[in-house]
């Protein structure tokens, strides 16, 4: 978190306070960009080059694996925000899932819940927030962490210790199972980065505009106010 002050005052200092106007969501967007385009560029240097490799040499059923692994962690932070937004139901899904993969499912390796029909629901602290109508405020962009919103970002240190991972006592175990947990995720969105490259007049736009509106699906349920993107008015 340090590293991330330090980053973020670093591109402030660089000088955005004098910008033109930019769209009400994104106040900040001379900043963002700067910060956009920092993580662009690490990305293919780094990321990227390593995700492609990992899809290259790791077979498919091993990376399936991995990915349900980490999926049954971020179950367990999943049923404690649906317990803090009041949703039994889901809640007591959540934990089922965990319970059921746990055990029958290897630690997680196999995902027997959902072949059992029951479903993940994916829930964060900034979604608890937003639930007990705390305002997402401005979009931001973070340097290496990529989109988020003032609320998601206050919200950080509380998501840093619901990651399970973190939570891991041996440092070379926990820095493993983190950098496995970053180049899995990044090779899930190989493709869809391709496809962004090619239809996206504006990948900085495109990205912040779906962003925003799958936070506000989630925050909702998939249920959102009709509301366009560019009004003050966002109710979470």
């Amino acid at each position: 978190m340090r590293i991330l002050l330090s980053l973020c005052l670093a591109f402030l200092a660089t000088g955005c306070a004098t910008a033109p106007a930019y769209a009400p969501r994104d106040p900040f967007e001379g900043f963002n960009r700067k910060v956009y385009r920092f993580n662009e560029t690490v990305d293919e240097a780094v990321l990227k080059p390593v995700a492609q490799t990992y899809q290259k040499v790791t077979p498919q059923p091993v990376r399936t694996g991995v990915q349900n692994f980490f999926g049954n962690l971020s179950d367990v932070w999943s049923a404690v925000n649906s317990a803090l937004q009041l949703k039994p139901a889901q809640t007591a899904e959540s934990f089922m899932r965990v319970l059921i993969n746990s055990t029958l499912g290897l630690y997680g390796v196999l995902d027997i819940a959902t072949e059992l029909q029951l479903e993940r629901h994916t829930e964060d602290f900034g979604q608890t927030l937003g639930y007990w109508g705390v305002p997402s405020g401005p979009y931001l962009v973070l340097p290496l962490l990529g989109p988020s919103t003032l609320r998601d970002t206050a919200s950080l240190s509380v998501e840093t210790q619901g990651n399970l991972a973190r939570q891991v006592d041996h440092v070379p175990t926990r820095n493993s199972l983190l950098a496995t947990s970053l180049v899995d995720k990044r090779a899930r969105y190989l493709s869809a980065g391709d496809r962004l490259d090619e239809l996206a007049l504006d990948k900085y736009i495109f990205v912040r505009d779906v962003f925003l509106q799958k936070r506000l699906s989630e925050v909702w349920d998939g249920d959102p106010p009709e509301a366009p993107l560019n009004q003050d008015a966002d109710p979470r």
